[in-house]
């Protein structure tokens, strides 16, 4: 029997580190991730050697905090994870706030750096800066990962188009005609009930009969 496929639905992914400064929140930090709608696919404590760092942080090499930066990295263990959510990238940004830790108790104060970072450089948590920095990092600290490619705009449009749209705008047009006291139960529902790709039950004759 042949199989349709359809195509999956990208979630975006990026790095998060837990540095040497901060190792020891590292649970309290987890917990935080998980609450901000991340899901951690891949976790792994270790250690760095100065070598690692350099190369790591290659983009920074030629920076007067670069040595500085490389000893402190590889000074004790760290956290690494991968984390996945829509936007991840941007969000895991908006949630750690800006590199220098004491600026960002004055100007980002809930962020996680004004929380636990105590300087520019010991600034307690990394985080992917774009996709590509993510691809690459993720490659580095968990070499067997395998990150599904980037979708164009087009790709995402025609996967709407496609695999979505049709169903979904049924379903919400008789939501607005129904207008039931729990709008999202009952389109929850309505989904399941309506879904295209659901197995069909013929309740047609038995085969023998047929013969």
């Amino acid at each position: 029997m042949s199989q349709t496929l359809y195509p999956r639905i990208y979630v975006e992914e990026t790095l998060a580190l837990i540095k040497p400064d901060a190792i020891h929140n590292a649970e309290e930090i987890e917990d935080i991730i998980l609450k901000s709608g991340f899901t951690i696919l891949q976790k792994r404590r270790l250690q760095l050697s100065p070598e690692q760092c350099c190369d790591f942080y290659a983009d920074f090499y030629g920076r007067l905090f670069f040595p500085s930066l490389t000893a402190f990295m590889s000074s004790g263990p760290i956290l690494a994870m991968t984390l996945a959510r829509h936007n991840a990238i941007a969000h895991w940004k908006s949630i750690i706030g800006p590199f220098n830790s004491t600026k960002a108790r004055e100007t980002h104060p809930e962020c996680l750096r004004a929380t636990y970072g105590t300087s520019e450089l010991k600034n307690a948590l990394h985080g992917s800066e774009s996709f590509y920095a993510a691809e690459r990092e993720i490659k580095f600290m968990f070499p067997n990962s395998v990150i599904e490619p980037f979708p164009s705009r087009e790709a995402t449009k025609e996967y709407l188009s496609k695999h979505v749209n049709p169903t979904l705008l049924p379903g919400l047009t008789e939501l607005c005609k129904q207008k039931p006291l729990n709008p999202c139960i009952w389109l929850a529902d309505w989904l399941i009930n309506n879904d295209p790709n659901s197995p069909k039950i013929c309740d047609g004759a038995p085969a023998e009969e047929a013969e």
